[in-house]
């Protein structure tokens, strides 16, 4: 039964593949389905570029939620059927559909690897792809009870419990803060009414692991760990509920109740019981699996680990170390009992050299005063007793187990056999989680991935690419991120942009990224950590500043490699007290090596367009001289993005003391290649008027110069005249007009008439006869002149025409030259909704009623 249906329609053009990501997204987290978003963002991303890439035609998407699954479809609207063929032979299911190296069908191949069922749909000018992506068994809302706990056994406390109560409007801005917050977080509610939870929320970012803050917020009901912002500008770690809920009037708002991390017990929801049937050879039961059921969640598995281990052997301390993909290095996932300094993530070898240490077999240590153990987690924790259990799955090592106490000599061999049988039945439950999580670190940061590049395909401006680069990173990889940028002829980096998730610390950072020596581009591949900020913090006795406490954890610098060489650097940061994930480093190398593509691409595309620029500028003349007694004005619009001349051109310039030559001009097409053609012809006529040659010879010899440019010559429309304003306040003009829209005469009562007769264009016959027409204009009067761009716009089948170009001319008396240009080129504007596809030019003279000068 479908429960919601949600559907658009997106064009054949190549951004409705992200335009479809985000739609489907927003249905999905719309609907409160998170945990299905990734992989339908990918499988729609793949199906909607066939359809509007390879079948060329518009697609249709449709989400519809059912009972136990999300049914997503495909449409598109190709005529032919593309079956997929079966052989005799066997071959795999992946075989018959596609192959993973062609060009097509990854679309149905990735569809058969992550939806649950899937299939291909025919109709008459249709084909329709769907899957169907099964929900996670949950039931929002539903409340357990677990058995009487003996009083040994109950969570402990430090002290009194703050339950911190928080209320956020639909915008995620504080709407109300009670007295536990401000005890909590030293805020004290005046100051933070308003404030978006952003700023005050160190929200964790893993794509595929986890939720932003903003998707998280819209989410029926949450509850989880993340880090929150005292007023003294250190976080703390909170475990927090949060509810959507509506007032009378329907409005939504979110309510968060928070505790510290230490006291999570008192808000975390208990889940069913899981029965534990396994035998237990030492008579005494210790499971770490009772209690709350098995969950896909490995964080919430490993902190239900270690506090079940820790309460079970009365122990002050317990902790969970996970080996890295090579097994090389261990890496603390949870602790309990242990300092807020013994951060998550940390990193240390496997192997100590000192096989009663070894992390492969169980230890016991009676007295860590007398012979430490060298674990970082340890250190300086008071912990004297120590007992260590490796996780082991199918003989293969995936982590550690120990638990501590502060007094010595706690622990024997008899506890650590039934930590170790314990640990055996974890460790496959542990295993499986975490196979989970890479899965779905996997499929977020494929669709992280696919956005990052499309959204950086989408522009060639050198900087909004810097920024796109940096917003991308933060806070996705990283709290900020700045990027750096390589000069020319082997010069030093240079910071060219800077970001971080809390906006008021985006100054402060820059200014200590200032004081600080760019990062040597070093290697072109690869992560590499970065202490500069930090050391220049430190020298500047900056640390402790309001500023930027808390600003500075880890540093990475990845190089930006486009075209085997490094064009700049990539650098991330952390909050104080935070480490960079290994996934996260991986995923930010992906991301960097695509970034630098972008930004050289948008870098060879500004130098390009700044050279195409000024090479065009050239071509236009520099300045309109200054003719006493007449008053000129020109418009000027190239046709193409990029393009400030094209195959329209004008010119006004002094042929001798008191004659000036005007022309305007179409060389047939748009773009460099007419516009090679406008400079010949705009020099060449300066040139040939200044030698004294009449306006009939001039623009035979320019006939014969573009006749002499072989297969790069192209046909010329030209009006070309001389002018010479008169004592009496009156101008005369001297014109040939070559094949071009005839120039218009406004008179002083409104009349409009053509000024000259249509004479052969240039560029096409070796002879011309051609003949100056002579014409006076009276004081008061316009002379008109524009290309075809005016005259043949076009709304449909209408067009501007002569005819209509007259009519608005007729409008313009009284104006000044600039206003008849203005209103004209408005004129053409309005005559349709879509923008000017041709090159256009408006040249105006009129000759003002009192002589000027």
């Amino acid at each position: 039964m479908v429960t919601a249906r949600a559907a658009a329609t997106f064009e054949p053009v190549g951004r409705s593949a992200g335009a479809a990501r985000g739609f489907v997204r927003d249905a999905l987290l719309g609907w409160g389905l998170p945990e299905v978003v990734d992989d339908a963002v990918v499988l729609v991303s793949e199906l909607v570029t066939n359809a509007v890439v390879h079948a060329g035609t518009a697609a249709e998407v449709c989400c519809l939620r059912e009972e136990e699954t999300v049914r997503i479809e495909v449409t598109d609207h190709h005529p032919e059927r593309g079956l997929p063929s079966f052989a005799d032979v066997p071959v795999t299911a992946s075989d018959r559909y596609a192959d993973p190296d062609g060009e097509g069908g990854r679309g149905l191949l990735m569809c058969s690897a992550l939806a649950e069922r899937w299939g291909v749909e025919y109709s008459a000018g249709r084909k329709t792809v769907w899957f169907r992506l099964a929900l996670p068994a949950h039931v929002i809302g539903t409340r357990y009870a677990v058995p009487a706990t003996p009083g040994s056994e109950l969570p402990s406390t430090a002290g009194p419990v703050h339950v911190a109560v928080v209320q956020l409007d639909d915008d995620g801005r504080v709407l109300a803060w009670n007295p536990d917050a401000e005890a909590l977080f030293q805020h004290p509610a005046g100051a933070v009414l308003g404030l978006p939870w952003a700023d005050l929320a160190a929200w964790p970012q893993s794509p595929g692991i986890g939720l932003g803050l903003a998707e998280t917020l819209r989410l029926a009901r949450w509850e989880g760990s993340f880090g929150l912002r005292r007023a003294d500008g250190q976080t703390i770690d909170v475990y927090g509920v949060q509810v959507r809920i509506r007032d009378t009037e329907g409005i939504p708002s979110t309510l968060c109740l928070l505790v510290r991390e230490p006291d999570r017990a008192v808000l975390r929801s208990p889940a069913r019981g899981l029965p534990a049937d396994a035998p237990d050879p030492t008579g005494t039961r210790l499971d770490l699996l009772s209690g709350p059921a098995l969950s896909d969640d490995l964080d919430a598995l490993l902190q239900r680990t270690v506090e079940r281990a820790r309460d079970l052997l009365d122990a002050d301390a317990a902790y969970v170390l996970l080996t890295t993909d090579d097994e090389t290095e261990f890496e603390v996932r949870a602790a309990t009992g242990l300092t807020s300094g013994h951060r998550r993530h940390t990193r240390f070898p496997v192997e100590s050299g000192n096989r009663y240490d070894s992390a492969r077999l169980p230890s016991v240590h009676e007295d860590l005063a007398t012979r430490p153990t060298g674990l970082p987690v340890l250190t300086g924790s008071g912990m004297r007793s120590l007992l260590t259990v490796p996780l082991k799955v199918e003989g293969r090592l995936i982590g550690s187990l120990g638990i501590a106490a502060a007094t010595p000599g706690r622990y024997d061999n008899e506890d650590a056999l039934r930590v170790q049988f314990a640990a055996d039945r974890v460790a496959l439950a542990v295993e499986s989680a975490r196979l989970t999580e890479l899965e779905r670190l996997r499929r977020g940061s494929l669709s992280f991935l696919v956005e990052a590049s499309d959204l950086l395909a989408g522009t060639l401006e050198h900087e909004q690419t810097l920024a796109l680069m940096a917003q991308m990173a933060v806070p996705t990889l990283a709290s900020w991120c700045a990027v750096y940028t390589n000069g020319d002829h082997g010069a030093a980096a240079s910071l060219a942009f800077v970001l971080h998730e809390d906006e008021d610390r985006i100054d402060p950072l820059r200014a200590l990224l200032d004081k600080t020596s760019a990062p040597d581009s070093g290697p072109n591949h690869g992560a590499r950590f970065w202490t500069a900020p930090v050391d220049t913090a430190r020298a500047a006795g900056l640390t402790e500043s309001p500023e930027l406490s808390g600003l500075l954890g880890e540093t990475v610098v990845l190089p930006l490699v486009a075209r085997n060489r490094v064009i700049g650097l990539l650098a991330l940061g952390t909050p104080a007290g935070v480490r960079f994930r290994q996934e996260i480093l991986e995923l930010a190398e992906d991301l960097s090596r695509r970034a630098a593509l972008a930004l050289d691409n948008s870098r060879l595309y500004s130098e390009r367009t700044a050279t195409s620029q000024a090479l065009q500028r050239s071509l236009l003349p520099p300045e309109l001289p200054e003719i006493p007694g007449v008053e000129v004005d020109v418009y000027y619009q190239a046709a193409g993005e990029g393009n400030e001349v094209g195959g329209d051109f004008y010119d006004l310039f002094t042929i001798r003391e008191g004659t000036y030559g005007f022309a305007i001009g179409d060389v047939c097409g748009t773009g460099p290649e007419a516009a090679s053609v406008t400079g010949l012809a705009r020099h060449s006529l300066r040139l040939l008027a200044r030698e004294g040659l009449d306006a009939p010879q001039v623009l035979s010899r320019l006939n014969a110069a573009i006749l002499d440019e072989g297969s790069r010559s192209r046909f010329l429309t030209l009006l070309y005249g001389e002018m010479t304003p008169r004592p009496d306040g009156s101008t005369e003009l001297s014109m040939v007009c070559a094949g071009h829209p005839l120039p218009l005469r406004l008179r002083t009562d409104g009349q409009v008439d053509r000024a000259a007769t249509p004479q052969p264009l240039l560029g096409v016959m070796d002879e011309l006869d051609l003949t100056a027409e002579h014409l006076v204009l009276a004081p008061g009067e316009v002379l008109l002149c524009v290309t075809d761009g005016v005259t043949e716009r076009r709304e449909g089948l209408r067009m501007l025409g002569d005819d209509g170009l007259a009519e608005v001319l007729t409008g313009c008396t009284g104006l000044t030259a600039g206003a008849v240009a203005l209103r004209v080129q408005r004129a053409v504007e309005r005559f349709a909704p879509e923008p000017p596809s041709d090159d256009m030019a408006i040249l105006t003279l009129r000759v003002p009623t009192q002589r000027v000068g």
